[in-house]
């Protein structure tokens, strides 16, 4: 089954943030209904050997170990910011151990800086780039640059096969309709939201809140979608009076991608 899981819902710092003791990362601490790892997913896909990830922040390790897995041979990055490629040292002193090479897919200019930060990962690795369409587990995979606010650029993913389609966007803010338009036509969309409602200046932001995402929504009418990338803001046990179609993804949820 094509199958999307969720190994990180958390922004930046993750949940619980160590120096905090708000309501919500105290009941991270007590529960983990909260826990949050840096963002990231899992995707199993009909026909092919085994998943792909996509970005591999700090968290890799324990995400791993978590779903049980040794070894994933694929990943996608989004872009070169430490909660997103924070894991690949390990990655590949994993590929050195194992002796394999991982396939690790990019657009050119993230896979510029990814070497520029870590000159060595060529061993253990090979770079692909997506600035032109891909093939990868049975998707057919297109990127584009979408705006990261005061934290720069990010790319988004969209992924089609069999007439389904659904995106990942887990950094973005104040899309312009040309960075809008692939978002168009979506069975599901994941989407970055790293506060309910974020009151900093708008000039120092870089992720959507959910009031805004909200509207987007509004726009783009995907048929479903889920809200990843979250701070330590959001406790996901709270009714938001969120519109219907939205949900709070959570560590480890597994969403089928197309009829189950």
């Amino acid at each position: 089954m094509n199958q999307l899981t969720f190994l990180g819902t958390g922004d930046a710092m993750g949940v619980p943030r160590v120096y905090c003791d708000c309501a919500v990362c105290t009941e991270a601490r007590l529960t983990g209904i909260n826990q949050r790892k840096r963002s990231s997913v899992l995707i199993h896909s009909d026909g092919a050997t085994e998943p792909f990830m996509i970005d591999c922040g700090p968290d890799w390790r324990s995400q791993m170990e978590d779903q049980g897995l040794r070894m994933v041979h694929t990943l996608l990055v989004t872009h070169a910011h430490f909660d997103h490629i924070g894991g690949l040292p390990e990655w590949a002193d994993a590929c050195r151990w194992l002796g394999v090479k991982g396939s690790l897919y990019a657009p050119r200019e993230v896979i510029t800086t990814i070497q520029g930060q870590f000159p060595w990962l060529s061993r253990h690795m090979n770079f692909l780039e997506t600035d032109d369409d891909i093939q990868l587990g049975g998707w057919n995979v297109h990127s584009w640059k979408v705006c990261h606010g005061k934290n720069g650029y990010s790319y988004a993913y969209r992924l089609e096969r069999e007439g389904y389609s659904w995106a990942y966007c887990s950094d973005a803010i104040d899309l312009k309709e040309a960075e809008k338009k692939p978002l168009h036509g979506l069975d599901l969309l994941v989407l970055g939201t790293s506060f309910v409602h974020e009151l900093a200046e708008f000039s120092t932001r870089s992720v959507y809140d959910m009031r805004e995402a909200q509207e987007l929504l509004g726009e783009l009418k995907p048929g479903c979608t889920y809200f990843t990338h979250m701070s330590h803001d959001v406790d996901v046990q709270q009714n938001y009076d969120l519109d219907p179609g939205i949900t709070l993804a959570t560590t480890g949820m597994k969403v089928p991608l197309g009829s189950v």
